[in-house]
């Protein structure tokens, strides 16, 4: 078991990850920008290490200062938590470079799946279902033309290095093509340094199912049932729950069993996602795998009892898998809502600053992941999560009371700051979200913001 590990991320996440060390008796070392010298994750950790200035580039992103903080503090291991450096192989090859453990898969199974046509490629030849579209990037306007009018529209543009619901544009008709083809190549050079994109069909009103795996160096591997994201903006989660309104036992099992095959195809180590879009009849088709925590992890969590993070670092450590698949069994229901500081009223601009009143709501099934506390600073520089609300109950109704519960208590406030909260009272109090008939084109349906 690793004796130290340095934690190379900020906010929940990162206290989140220090918390399953210290159950684990592992000493951790916190990274942080000078704008988070005041972090909980700062406070938490047994030691601390200040890696730059306020921007991301310049601290938590720029390797060499994430790298030589483990060395001089000794950590043997790095856990990159998500976003950030999760899913960057050429990090995780340095780590290995400087002996120290990437908790996460191989630098090679990182590239794979970072590289979506890849990932279409190897899931495709896996035998794993995935909608028409290409295996390779589209190397032209003119190609892409060629295979969208062979695909059929409506059709999707995707980057290549996307995630997250980055460099994304769905096209209705051929006249929408030339221009959402420029807009994304721009966007992905832009955002991920990579302007490759590739084209797939679009299916507008479906479901977004992804399963959670767990797999270790040994061949071991198991899914802990899926997460329902179906309630999107702009392709970016907003409320997840676990199980999904639209599984049965055979489709979850179907469903999982796809997944541990695209899984055991590739040699996954580590803790995954395998997501899916699922439509009205029960057909299901690839979409892409995320090679690292998912920030919905704990509606898993809570379903199974299983500490995706814990896992995640055993395996890490070169620990078999002490799971098999029998020994999962999903109990209840649980919901996250995802609180930021923007406002939904001025298309979900941040609202950083001050929190000058910050009080978490409790109560049976309730959990809340978060780093802030009263006077924490929202930085306009990082992501605006506040925190994520998580509630459980032993079935769907109930968990949705205790959300709509948890979010009336839940108090924040601040100069000039606005949050998603009474944004995610009014998706529970929602006919369509209340039924379960929740699909990725919602929110575009209802009017509250683009889908």
């Amino acid at each position: 078991m690793f004796g130290k590990i340095l934690v190379a991320n900020r906010g929940e996440i990162a206290v989140r990850i220090i918390r399953a060390c210290r159950e684990l008796g592992t000493r951790t070392v916190a990274v942080h920008s000078t704008a988070d010298a005041d972090s909980l994750h700062v406070a938490l950790a047994d030691e601390a290490v200040c890696v730059g200035p306020a921007p991301a580039r310049q601290s938590y992103l720029r390797i060499p200062n994430v790298v030589g903080a483990a060395l001089r503090s000794g950590a043997d291991a790095i856990h990159p938590g998500y976003g950030f450096l999760s899913e960057d192989p050429y990090f995780a090859r340095i780590c290995a470079e400087n002996g120290i453990t990437f908790i996460g898969p191989t630098p090679e199974v990182m590239s794979a799946v970072g590289d979506k046509t890849t990932a279409r490629h190897l899931m495709a030849a896996a035998g794993l279902p995935l909608l028409p579209g290409t295996t390779a990037p589209v190397a032209s306007f003119e190609e892409a033309a060629t295979v969208a009018q062979e695909i059929g529209y409506p059709i999707i543009i995707k980057a290549v290095a996307g995630g997250g619901g980055r460099g994304i544009a769905a096209v209705h008709e051929p006249g929408q093509l030339l221009s959402a083809y420029h807009e994304v190549r721009a966007s992905a050079q832009a955002v991920l340094g990579d302007n490759r994109v590739y084209l797939e069909r679009y299916l507008p009103s479906v479901r977004h199912i992804e399963i959670q795996v767990l797999a270790d160096a040994y061949g071991n591997a198991v899914h802990l049932g899926e997460r329902d994201c179906s309630v999107q903006r702009r392709h970016q989660k907003l409320v997840e729950e676990a199980p999904s309104p639209a599984l049965d036992e055979a489709l979850r099992d179907e469903m999982g069993e796809v997944a541990l095959r695209g899984v055991k195809a590739l040699g996954y180590r580590g803790a995954g996602t395998v997501e899916f879009l699922l439509d009205d009849d029960g057909a299901f088709w690839f979409m892409e795998m995320n090679a690292r925590i998912q920030v919905e992890h704990p509606v898993t969590e809570l379903v199974t009892g299983i500490d995706v993070v814990r896992e995640q670092i055993l395996v890490a450590a070169g620990e078999r898998l002490g799971l098999e698949q029998a020994d999962i069994t999903l109990t209840g229901h649980a919901i996250e809502c995802r609180v930021n500081a923007e406002d939904p009223e001025r298309d979900f601009a941040p609202t950083p600053g001050r929190l000058d009143v910050y009080r978490p709501p409790g109560g049976p099934g309730i959990r809340v992941d978060s780093h802030c506390q009263p006077g924490a600073v929202i930085p306009p520089h990082y992501d605006s999560m506040i925190a994520k609300l998580i509630a459980w109950a032993p079935d769907r109704p109930r968990a949705l009371a205790r959300m709509r519960s948890a979010l009336d208590e839940l108090r924040i406030s601040g100069r000039g700051m606005r949050t998603t909260a009474e944004f995610h009272r009014e998706i529970l109090d929602d006919p369509d979200f209340i039924a379960g008939e929740v699909r990725t084109n919602f929110l575009a349906r209802r009017g509250g913001a683009a889908g």
